[in-house]
């Protein structure tokens, strides 16, 4: 082998692992989740364009289970319909971390809570269970083969 092959190997050797560590480092699931509501105030009317603000718990276990992850997302503008969308994962902590949550370990809750005044007395719109999104079924997969 000359040295203008050895060379020519070891630059597209780099690039070829370049190219690799690239992939494997963003193709990393992603800590956050998206919601989406529409905000109406107590008598039903829609809050079109006006700021709200969420409070969201990561309940343990069951609807009135123990806080595992609290966070708060405060003055979010709602649009002319007033739907109003938040990444959960990527507020405001209030209690515990989201990154620390272990989800194979047990049933877990979303408890919404929102002011639609845009400050911080919150009122609970619903509590729910997570259940499993279309990535989580798609990578079960990868157990069965």
């Amino acid at each position: 082998m000359n040295i203008k092959n050895f060379h020519f190997m070891k630059r597209t050797f780099f690039f070829i692992l370049s190219i690799l560590l690239v992939t494997v480092l963003t193709a990393q699931t992603p800590s956050s989740f998206r919601y989406q509501a529409v905000a109406r105030n107590s008598s039903g009317n829609l809050l079109g364009n006006q700021n709200v603000s969420f409070r969201i718990s990561i309940l343990n276990g069951s609807a009135s289970g123990t806080v595992a992850y609290r966070e708060t997302h405060i003055g979010k503008t709602t649009n002319a319909f007033g739907l109003v969308e938040i990444e959960i994962g990527k507020g405001t902590p209030v209690t515990g971390t989201f990154s620390a949550i272990n989800w194979g370990s047990n049933t877990y809750f979303v408890q919404v809570e929102m002011d639609a005044s845009g400050g911080n007395s919150y009122q609970t719109l619903s509590t729910s269970q997570l259940l499993s999104v279309p990535y989580a079924l798609h990578a079960k997969t990868v157990e069965t083969g």
